[in-house]
């Protein structure tokens, strides 16, 4: 079995980042901007936050994160949004979730101009991933794509099943593998026989939020298994596929840590560079 580690790819990603980042300071004086909203004291959301802040930082970005109390007002938090679209100095805005319940979804993902939002969840960058036009684009499924293809494994005519249905991961992925010719399966909580789609799956990606969902029994030899999730339990952080029981059957895996999730802080970053280039294109425009 294989371990798909993402560091090969994100030494490589980075050094790219880095000098076109380099390129635009020196050709046209813009240094591309991340601003990270983060409301309340979660602890991973303060982990999450200080890796986006040092790994923009280490490729020569400026970063900031603007940090808010649980209580503050939705109007508050917006009017800052507001503020953040309007500035020329900061190409990506993101919010960091989870938020406090006065915060609605639905209003969040509005809230950031989409040429901004670098979270690729605003309506119409959704919009245009599913047309298959360019856009910024969610970034942990951008991520399984480029993994994926970083170690050669096909994507055309192959049987993909996604385990998980959300706007974040399941349904952006199930688009991006679309555009790579697969055949795409999506299963979830109200799907019926699943370990026997599952089982059919060249390629399984698992973002269904459950520790230890995924055992060997839930996969055909030799299939691609991509582990999105993360938890802690024990001290430890483990994913939502059971790791040591099914790497005798599988032909490769994702770890957790050390896969999929430094590929979307990746992502992220390279999202930020693309907004900052379009707003070049702008300027050159006026």
């Amino acid at each position: 079995m294989k371990t798909l580690f993402s560091k090969p790819i994100i030494e490589k990603e980075k050094s790219r980042i880095r000098e076109e980042v380099l390129a635009l300071k020196n050709n046209h004086g813009i240094t591309p901007g991340l601003s990270v909203i983060l409301i309340g004291n979660d602890p991973a959301s303060q982990i999450y936050t200080s890796s986006k802040g040092r790994a923009a930082e280490e490729l020569g970005m400026k970063h900031e994160t603007l940090t808010f109390d649980k209580s503050v007002s939705v109007e508050e938090v917006h009017q800052t949004v507001k503020k953040l679209n309007e500035d020329p100095s900061v190409h990506g805005i993101l919010i960091q979730r989870p938020v406090p319940p006065q915060f609605k979804e639905s209003d969040l993902i509005e809230w950031i101009t989409p040429e901004k939002d670098v979270d690729g969840f605003h309506p119409m960058n959704i919009g245009k991933l599913h047309l298959g036009l360019p856009c910024l684009q969610p970034c942990t499924p951008t991520g399984i794509i480029r993994l994926v293809k970083h170690y050669g494994f096909p994507l055309s005519g192959k049987h993909v099943v996604i385990i998980g249905r959300s706007s974040i991961v399941g349904k952006p992925a199930s688009a991006l593998f679309l555009r790579e010719n697969s055949t795409v399966t999506t299963v979830h909580s109200k799907s019926q026989r699943i370990k026997e789609i599952c089982k059919s799956a060249d390629i399984l990606v698992v973002a269904a939020g459950k520790p230890h969902l995924v055992n060997s029994e839930w996969i055909k030899p030799g299939a691609i298994v991509i582990d999105v999730g993360i938890h802690r339990q024990n001290n430890k952080v483990i994913g939502d596929v059971d790791f040591e029981d099914i790497k005798e059957k599988a032909s490769a895996i994702t770890p957790v840590p050390k896969g999929i999730g430094p590929m979307t802080i990746m992502e992220l970053l390279n999202n930020t560079l693309i907004s900052a280039k379009l707003s070049q294109k702008v300027l050159e425009e006026k």
